[in-house]
This record gives structure tokens, C-alpha cells and sequence, in this order.
């Protein structure tokens, strides 16, 4: 982040967000420059959607009994196109490096390797469309203190307990969730 980009950081929703689509939301930074900002909520999931089922609707054969996870609604642009977020020991052709461990591919490889017994990512998460900034647009939202921003862990990003991962990562700040006011003030 010593570019002033903050690919790679979990954004945090503060209270108070205008848009009720990002209240309570955790949001990884996947890419982020001068022209625009891309990121996957990580604790939003599609109810009743499993990896296995959208593996299956799609022909794709597992070699491995999947875990249940719940596919994730990434955003809210395109939400018909899906995003395997992954650990980085899986790199595919049009892989996205995130940076700490982690990577981003939005091709149907990552779902093939999903499924395999060998040669899958260690962790991967499957996300439906995604959040997107334009230009300057996530910097102006940060200094307006609509995010936080804290680093990831594996556990809030490919943990199962969606219901508390906003609480747990403000907790990574020492924040307590009921302190909080959704009114911003300046000093």
C-alpha cells in the first residue's frame, strides 16, 4: 500500500454507508490503480448456492468430495460472472496475484482445478460478480471514512462464519463493532 493503492486490503464497511448492498461488508481489494478499483465481498454468501451445486450445473467433474461452501456474492456489477479467489500455490494463465498469498482468476481453469485431487489451490473461495470504483473514486469513499482497512488472513477470507467476519476483522483493529457511529466527525 506505500503506493497509495490498496490492493490487497480488506475493506471494512463502516456504519452508516449509504448503499445498504455494502452494509456490514468485508470486501477484498483484488485490484486498484490510478483508473479504478476492483474488489470480492467475502463474507456476502448466496443462500442455498453450494460450490458443489454450481460445479455440477456447470458439467464440471469433481475428483474430490467438495466442501459445502456457500458461493459468494461478490458485488454487485455483473453478477452473473464468477471469480475463483484463491491461495497464490495455484496460478493459472490469466491469474490475478492479489498479493499476500493470494490470487484472483476469473476463468472456468480455476473451477476445473477446484475439482481436482492434485494440483488445486490450497484455499479458494468462488465469488459472483464483484465491486468496482472508478478513478479516485475508493481513495475519496476511504478519507470520507465510509471503509477501514485491515489486513487479511485466511480465516476472513475463506472462513465459513460469513454472519461474524465483519466484527472479526474490526476486531484485527481493536475496534469494538459497538462503539461504532454511523456519523463521521472530524477533529
Amino acid at each position: 500500500m506505500d503506493d497509495g493503492f490498496f490492493a490487497g486490503q480488506l475493506l471494512i464497511a463502516m456504519p452508516g454507508i449509504s448503499d445498504p448492498r455494502f452494509e456490514r461488508s468485508l470486501i477484498l481489494v483484488c485490484a486498484h490503480d490510478a483508473r479504478h478499483a476492483m474488489g470480492l465481498a467475502v463474507n456476502r454468501p448466496v443462500e442455498g448456492l453450494t460450490v458443489p451445486d454450481l460445479l455440477a450445473r456447470l458439467d464440471i467433474q469433481s475428483q474430490i468430495k467438495a466442501p459445502p461452501d456457500l458461493v459468494l456474492m461478490g458485488g454487485p456489477v455483473e453478477r452473473e460472472r464468477g471469480f475463483v479467489l484463491h491461495t497464490d500455490d495455484y496460478i493459472a494463465e490469466h491469474s490475478l496475484e492479489v498479493g499476500g498469498g493470494l490470487a484472483l482468476t476469473p476463468t472456468r481453469d480455476a473451477l476445473e482445478a477446484m475439482a481436482q485431487a492434485s494440483g488445486r489451490p490450497r484455499r479458494s473461495a468462488l465469488a459472483l460478480g464483484y465491486a468496482g470504483w472508478g478513478a479516485g473514486q475508493l481513495e475519496d469513499e476511504i478519507k470520507e471514512n465510509v471503509w477501514l482497512t485491515c489486513e487479511p488472513d485466511e480465516q476472513l477470507i475463506f472462513g465459513g462464519h460469513h454472519d461474524h467476519k465483519w466484527a472479526q476483522a474490526l476486531g484485527k483493529l481493536g475496534v469494538d463493532p459497538e462503539r461504532l457511529s454511523a456519523v463521521a466527525g472530524r477533529a
